[in-house]
């Protein structure tokens, strides 16, 4: 595998991370998020839990998992390296969001621990699927 291993491999997983997770954003936010919770937001922790976390966790999953399955052999062996081409994108995109809403998402924020939870649960259960889908069709 060499000294410098290729950057095209983690190129692809990268895109198809990129190109699920934005389908999948925008399934949630055009059908569940301007359908059921409106301009002014959510009510409750119940409801940002059930309408905003929830939501996002299915993305970040399948994000993860997408990016996983895309993310080639012989690279896809090196553990450390299979992480960052499955989560590289959801990371990037939360501190996106991190820091476009910095006003919102001070380190006190329960904003910003619930999507930190999301982050790290949604990776960890994408690449838990990748490796169960790959250990089911060995």
């Amino acid at each position: 595998m060499g000294g410098t291993a290729p950057v095209l491999p983690l190129v692809r997983a990268w895109a198809v991370g990129v190109v699920v997770l934005v389908a999948t954003e925008y399934v949630q936010m055009t059908l569940l998020y301007g359908n059921l919770v409106g301009p002014r937001g959510v009510g409750s922790f119940g409801a940002a839990l059930a309408l905003v976390h929830l939501p996002n966790l299915v993305c970040v999953v399948l994000a993860t998992w997408a990016a996983a399955r895309a993310h080639p052999a012989p690279w896809r062996e090196i553990p450390a390296r299979h992480v960052v081409a499955a989560c590289a994108v959801p990371v990037a995109a939360q501190l996106l969001t991190l820091s476009l809403r910095r006003e919102r998402t001070g380190l006190s924020s329960p904003a910003l621990w619930m999507s930190t939870g999301v982050l790290l649960a949604g990776c960890a259960l994408g690449l838990l699927l990748e490796r169960w889908r790959g250990e089911t069709q060995a």
